[in-house]
């Protein structure tokens, strides 16, 4: 069965929010429009997911929930990891091992350096790093065919299918 896993930044954070801790900070204004907007882009793609695992980081959340909605995918499924936060290649190969074996489709929102490590391990190098050099910026979406077993995930297993940042839908 092929399967494809969809890597989605969270949108833009609130840098100027007043909360004391990182994992409190809420989306910036543009990561509110620019969330439920990566959400109808993968509905009208077909790209619905069968399982969706995201931090719970709030700007993870926040966003999770506004694409979730355009999706028709129901928050009370959504797995929030905590690996995910912070969480570097080990932490989200370990969180991938733990998608349900029949998951043809897979959402993982997370954060970047871990995000961007993940995609360069799957697609093994085999992809152009973009003009500003981020790979990954918010809200951007990597989907990648990957293989049969979520838990054998070695480099260069992914292929690299597509890269879309917000500001192109």
């Amino acid at each position: 069965m092929p399967r494809e896993l969809l890597l989605l930044r969270h949108a833009k954070s609130d840098w100027d929010s007043d909360v004391s801790a990182d994992f409190d900070r809420p989306l910036a204004k543009r990561g509110k429009s620019d969330a439920p907007k990566v959400g109808a882009w993968l509905y009208r793609e077909g790209l619905v997911p069968d399982h969706v695992v995201s931090s719970p980081a709030e700007r993870a959340r926040q966003t999770a929930t506004k694409v979730c909605k355009r999706l028709d995918f129901k928050k009370k499924r959504i797995v929030w990891d905590e690996a995910i936060y912070e969480g570097g290649l080990t932490d989200l190969l370990e969180v991938l091992s733990r998608v349900p074996s029949g998951a043809a489709t897979v959402l993982l929102i997370g954060h970047n350096p871990g995000l961007e490590e993940l995609l360069k391990h799957l697609a093994g190098g085999d992809y152009d790093t973009p003009e500003d050099g981020k790979l990954l910026p918010t809200a951007a979406v990597a989907r990648l065919e990957m293989p049969s077993d979520w838990s054998r995930l070695d480099s260069g297993s992914g292929n690299l299918l597509s890269l879309t940042r917000p500001r192109a839908l």
